[in-house]
């Protein structure tokens, strides 16, 4: 098989790549490096069936050459992180829409299934957890920026599946739960790598709000073989599926645990999210899946714990520092 990665400098994209090599696979990667990095690919460079471009997804003939010489395209070119799409919701709204409807007009040119990279973000401010794909997506109002990933997002979903039903495209739409783990950077907010550098440094470990908002982390490498799967599954096709963890912690948790395995002596201070984001922010005080279509379909169990996802990322932060 061979595999286009729209995004595949990125954190999650590498790992990907990563593992369609060690399984014989061939990979072809395009990313704009925006919120990639070449770091990132550089093990891969030379290997047999790997290549790349550094370009972006909206350079239509490049993107439709790559479409034409794969055989399943991994969609995960996207703004991310909380504190970009604060920054730059135009940059966010632009590139997620956009993106998307430009890689599934190519895809269906040729009928190369598509799998699209979606976020629990969309769920928004549905307080019936754990989230199932039903559900309802409660968002806030256009006034917040802060809900216009999570907008991007189910449009994309949207769009997707009207090409699969309307048009005969294959796709499969996974919703990420805080996927962590080796090579993740805190640039755009993510917070597990915020924290433990914050940590190792001895720098107060800033959480925003009280703390008490909970979060369910998955490690890349159960993610990514979830993806991989699922894109050569046939039952998939058409639906939206959770990927994830539904191991809960608080935030406040999470920094007391981070402080702890590292041996820092580092102050856990609040920061209120006013001061963090931008006034009125709101967030979703807890985000968990219910992971009973996956596990159906494809026999998903996560392996890693949250314990084994803070050694790996303390280790690599380490190293970095």
């Amino acid at each position: 098989m061979r595999a286009l990665i729209t995004g595949g400098a990125g954190f999650i994209g590498s790992h990907l790549s990563e593992a369609l090599i060690e399984r014989g696979h061939q990979v072809l990667v395009i990313d704009d490096l925006s919120t990639g990095a070449i770091d990132n690919i550089l093990p891969l460079k030379g290997r047999p069936g790997f290549e790349y471009v550094i370009d972006t997804i909206n350079n239509e003939p490049v993107l439709a050459e790559l479409v034409d010489r794969s055989d399943v395209v991994f969609h995960l070119a996207a703004a991310v992180g909380v504190k970009l799409i604060i920054e730059r919701p135009v940059h966010t709204i632009e590139t997620n829409v956009h993106g998307t409807e430009v890689v599934l007009k190519h895809a269906v040119k040729k009928r190369k299934p598509v799998l699209i990279a979606s976020t629990s973000e969309v769920y928004g401010k549905n307080a019936d957890v754990p989230f199932r794909e039903d559900a309802d997506l409660v968002l806030g109002p256009t006034s917040r920026h802060r809900w216009a990933y999570a907008c991007s997002k189910a449009l994309d979903e949207f769009l997707a599946l009207a090409y699969w039903r309307e048009r005969g495209l294959p796709v499969v739409v996974v919703r990420l739960f805080n996927t962590v783990g080796p090579r993740q950077t805190g640039r755009y907010g993510m917070v597990i790598p915020n924290f433990v550098q914050q940590a190792l440094v001895g720098e107060p470990i800033r959480v925003f709000g009280d703390g008490t908002q909970s979060r369910a982390f998955a490690h890349v490498r159960d993610v990514v073989d979830a993806l991989v799967r699922l894109a050569v599954e046939p039952d998939a096709v058409g639906q939206v599926i959770n990927i994830g963890n539904t191991e809960e912690v608080t935030i406040l948790g999470l920094a007391e645990r981070i402080r702890k395995m590292t041996g820092s002596a580092s102050a856990i201070t609040l920061v209120p999210y006013d001061e963090a984001y931008e006034h009125g922010f709101e967030d979703m005080p807890r985000r968990v899946p219910d992971l009973s279509r996956v596990a159906a379909l494809i026999g998903y169990t996560p392996r890693l714990s949250l314990d084994d996802i803070l050694a790996e990322v303390i280790d690599d932060v380490r190293r970095r520092l």
